[in-house]
């Protein structure tokens, strides 16, 4: 493994944390005027620069799956990301979101950080007894998605395992 392999994953949910489901007060993405997905235009270019400026390896983590490359990725200034792959035999434990055992199995006790709108306590719990790596679950709040606050929360729980 590289130095590069050694940084903790991040895994990024689309709809919520980067779409909200309320407009934010910021400027429209430039080039979202196509059919398709009107709420485009709620996307924060600078959630891309953001991300990018924490040092993890981005991976999507979206029903969007590829597509996230092609639509979300560009309006953001990100580059192609990772897909996290969720098999349709996968089925979660009761009560646990359907994504949770995915991602457990792909940061394979790395540490990582999972930024979402629907994870619960249930996740919280069942990551703590299954991961063996540091994890951090984020719930961002998809009425607004990310805010300051969710990157200065990210930006502490980094510093506390890598340093700053």
């Amino acid at each position: 493994m590289t130095a590069s392999d050694q940084r903790p994953l991040l895994f990024l949910d689309v709809d919520g944390p980067l779409i909200p489901f309320r407009s934010r007060p910021t400027q429209r993405v430039s080039g979202t005027d196509q059919p398709g997905n009107p709420l485009l235009d709620r996307l924060d270019p600078a959630d891309g620069r953001r991300l990018l400026a924490l040092g993890c390896r981005l991976m999507w983590a979206t029903t969007w799956m590829s597509d996230a490359n092609v639509v979300v990725a560009p309006r953001l200034g990100l580059p192609p990301l990772p897909v996290v792959d969720f098999p349709d035999a996968d089925i979660p434990e009761r009560g646990l979101h359907w994504k949770t055992t995915s991602l457990i199995r792909r940061a394979a006790g790395i540490p990582f950080i999972w930024l979402d709108d629907e994870m619960t306590e249930a996740d919280q719990r069942w990551v703590r007894i299954h991961h063996p790596g540091s994890a951090l679950l984020h719930q961002v709040d998809p009425l607004i998605g990310l805010t300051d606050t969710d990157f200065a929360a990210l930006r502490r729980w980094l510093a506390d395992r890598i340093g700053p």
